[in-house]
Order: C-alpha cells, then structure tokens, then sequence
C-alpha cells in the first residue's frame, strides 16, 4: 500500500515542495528513509513510531519504506515527522488518502504524539500561499509567524490524535492568533543614560536616520556599547516587508520563542569577538545564517572590533556592499539577505589609554600601528561615520541630567526616513539613503553646485575612494534629512566630511 503526503523544505528562506511518499509492503519489520536525508530526518523513525503507538494507533509489522521527493536534494530537520506520520497510517488503512489531498503538512512529532514547532514556517506559509493549497498544517507554536502571511490558510491541532480525529471529521481546527505584540518594548535603553558624548550621540542619530554605518573609538569606559546597545530605540519600528524579511531569517535559524507573535522592534545582535567565520557570515552542515543575517534590517553590534581577526572582518566587506550573503558548498548554493547597520566600537591603541589627557598610553608607535591595521582599507572604507568617545568627567556623572531622550530623538529620525521612503518611492529596493544609489543621488538628490564643489575639493585633498565619494554624499543627504531641507548645503558636506576621518572627534 502506497500514499503520499505533501510537505514543504527550506533552502536558504525560501521553500520548496517536497513529497513525503510511505510504502507499506510485505516482508520483514524494517525502515528505510531515502531521498538525501540527514541524520535528523533519519531518526524521524524512532519518533514517529512511537508518537503512533503512544497516540493509539496501530503499527504495522511490515517494511516501511519512506521517500522524500524530490531526491537529489538534501532534506534536513525535523518537520517531516508529522507528513511521514500521516502518510504511514493512510498507507495502514487508518485514514482516508482524500481526507490529505490538497494539504501541506509540517511538524515535529514528541514520543508522546504531541506536534511541536519547527524552523522556517514562514517560508512554508508563503510557499502555501503561491501554491494556492487548501491549508496548511503546522504546529500550534508556529502559527504567529506563519499568520504575517494573510494569504496562507493556516491549520493546526496540539496532538497526532487530534489532528487525525480532525481529518476523520472533515473539520481541520483554524489557527488562533495570539497577543500582538509589536513596537519598542517598554525595557528599551534610553539615549539619556548617556551623559555627555554629543558627538557620537549624533553620529548615531545620523546613522540611524539613513541606515549607515558608523566606528565608534574612544578609550575602555567611555559609554561605547552604552552608546551602541540604545540604538535600537531610535529607530523606526519595521515595516510589513521588512518584517517578513526579518521573521523569515529569525524562523530558519530557530530564534522566534514559541507561540509569540514577531516584535516590529528592528533587530539588535551583539556576538562576542571570540566569534567564527561561520558563525558571523552563516554557514555549517546546514548551512545556517550567521550574525550577518540574523541582523538584517537591523544592528550588528561588534564591541571590541578590532580583537577579531582580520580575515573574519573582512569577510562583512560583501555582505556590506551588496545586502546579501551567498554560502557556497559543494551540491548547492544558499543565500540569505544581510542589509544590516554595522556599529562597531573599539579602543584606540591595545592598553586602550592613547589620546586619554588623563592617562599614560604604554604602547609604542608601531604597537598603534598594527592595532589599527586590524581594520583593513576596503573595510574602514565601507564604514560611514567614524566617531571619537571620549572619557567623561567623574563629576558629570552625578549632575542633573539634562540629556535629550530618545523618544525625541526618533522622531526625528522617523520624519528624516519617511522623507527618503517619499523620494525613493520609484526605486525599487531602496527606502534609506545607504542604499541609493551614487550616480542616482547626484542627479536627482538635491545636492547644490556649491555642496559638490566643496565634496569634489575634500576628497581630492582627502584621498577619497569612489566609495567614499558617494558615501560622504549619502550621509550629508541623510544630515540634510534631519534638518528637513530639500537640498543638500555646504555644512551638511562639511559635518559628512568631518565624520569620514578615522580620528574623528
């Protein structure tokens, strides 16, 4: 006896359709899974099986033979429990084969029978949608997600037993939507537990208003990853694209809690400078997406920059420029989108005290040098505002505090983006000002002949790289944002300028 159940695998964030056919045949007791299953997939056996005879069905003592179509693909995970499941009792009799036409079908099954979330059910409810099925049925803690997808029908049951008695009926239980929860969250850090710092503080404000990168230098203590660690309350909440976006990378690398709906709150990683290639750029047996991914539409912090190999830095140079990461293996290819904002934060010399007036630096001059050599050319020149923190006076820290909060503060960043979303309305893929493209921005962004001037002249003085030339462009655009002009002044070109030197203060 032969049926066939209709699932889903995901490749990079996107879906394909798998086939899940179980053949039950005579012979002795045996199971085999082929079709390029992982180890994962393989032990499906032990758990299905029981999951069947702990949910009181029977199980035959025949040879079972299961194939995951199509089969020069690998297939990973756990999700195909539940379709194996499905297929092995229609195959036995104990469910009607049509009561399974027209469903895609995904889940991870307990010994005790119960159906348990899995990665990627984003991608499987939009791949449902395009495919036009007549639901999808997914485990319970996966239907937050699976929900942003208003296309998709959505099915789902706690158990093995119920999902069957539910088929049996011809009444598939609809998903319930849980709490909404979207928006800052109300723990958010504050700009003003920042004393003092109004440079980087408006460094990040610029950086926060057109999405660009920023290096923040200054000696151990100064308020860096203070700094860092309270962008996220100034930047507008995501929107309904880019929140797919996130949610889908969140949802393969299994970071979305259970039964929650997904947080509009742009994303913040922060890895620690011990981490691998593979873990910052994605990567492994799986592959997986790495940090670089797991920030896209939102933050990558790197506290303590420059304590990362060069080699592992230099790997974000692509991912930085074209918004996305490629992971080549031998049988495929996997990409995953990487547009994130790099903020990273490093010590000025390696006793971390050069340039502190009260303080003795103990490093010589060719120590600094190979410090700052960590930080390759091509790197530093991707990095659009470098920005000085300096040590702050003890008897500041105990004055009122005066500091502007960041409610206001993103207000204006907010009123800075909604002016890019308004220009770049005819672009397509471009909302901020990072992301638009030089040649476009000269013709059509408002930057005066005497602005120009005053770019042409510096970046020849400067050295400028036609990387950089544009860069410093897109940031005096985003600091004409925040002023709310249509054109772009001198002083914007000249504070954009002022912000690409490396000892920027």
């Amino acid at each position: 006896m032969l049926a066939a159940v209709r699932s889903a695998a995901v490749l990079g964030i996107e879906a394909y359709d798998v086939t899940v056919e179980v053949d039950v045949a005579a012979g002795l007791p045996a199971w085999t899974i082929v079709g390029l299953a992982s180890g994962a997939v393989k032990e499906a056996r032990e758990r299905v099986t029981a999951a069947i005879a702990n949910s009181g069905f029977a199980l035959p003592s025949r040879r079972v033979t299961v194939n995951l179509s199509p089969a020069d693909v690998r297939k990973d995970g756990t999700a195909f429990d539940l379709p194996i499941a499905l297929g092995l009792l229609s195959a036995t009799g104990q469910l009607d084969a049509a009561a399974l036409d027209g469903l895609l079908v995904a889940g991870e099954l307990g010994l005790d029978g119960s159906i348990r979330p899995i990665r990627g059910a984003l991608p499987l409810a939009r791949s449902a949608a395009r495919s036009g099925v007549r639901a999808l049925v997914l485990p319970e803690g996966n239907t937050a997600e699976a929900m942003l997808v208003t296309s998709a029908r959505l099915a789902t049951a706690p158990t093995l037993r119920a999902l069957v008695d539910a088929l049996r009926a011809g009444a598939l239980p609809p998903a319930v939507s849980p709490p909404v929860r979207s928006g800052t969250p109300p723990d958010a850090l504050d700009f003003a537990d920042v004393i003092g710092q109004p440079v980087a503080k408006r460094a990040l404000e610029i950086a926060a208003a057109g999405s660009h990168n920023v290096l923040l230098v200054g000696p151990p203590g100064a308020g860096k990853t203070m700094l860092a660690r309270r962008l996220p309350g100034i930047l507008p909440a995501l929107d309904e694209a880019a929140l797919l976006e996130v949610v889908a990378v969140h949802s393969v690398g299994g970071l979305l809690p259970p039964g929650t709906y997904p947080s509009r709150t742009p994303p913040f990683r922060a890895p620690h400078h011990t981490i691998s290639m593979a873990g910052l750029i994605g990567g492994g047996p799986g592959p997986r997406p790495g940090e670089v991914s797991l920030a896209h539409r939102g933050v990558l912090f790197l506290d303590e920059m420059l304590e990362l190999p060069r080699h592992v830095l230099d790997a974000m140079r692509q991912p930085l420029e074209d918004g996305r990461v490629v992971i080549a293996r031998a049988a495929q290819a996997v990409a995953y989108p990487a547009r994130f904002q790099l903020i990273g934060a490093c010590n000025p010399c390696p006793c971390g005290k050069s340039g502190d007036p009260n303080a003795i630096c103990s490093c010589s001059a060719a120590d600094i040098e190979r410090y700052g050599a960590r930080l390759s050319g091509p790197l530093a020149d991707r990095i659009d505002l470098h920005a000085h923190v300096g040590a702050v006076a003890l008897s500041a820290l105990g004055a009122v505090n005066t500091e502007e909060r960041s409610e206001s503060v993103r207000a204006r960043v907010e009123a800075a983006r909604e002016r890019q979303r308004a220009r770049y309305a005819s672009l397509t893929g471009t909302q901020t000002n990072a992301d638009v493209p030089g040649r476009w921005l000269l013709a059509h962004g408002g930057i005066t002949t005497s602005a120009r001037l005053v770019l042409e002249q510096a970046a020849d003085r400067l050295h400028l790289s036609a990387r950089g030339y544009h860069r410093a462009l897109r940031v005096a655009r985003t600091i004409a944002d925040l002023d709310g002009a249509d054109d772009v002044p001198d002083a914007a070109v000249a504070e954009a300028l002022r912000f690409r030197n490396r000892g920027a203060a």
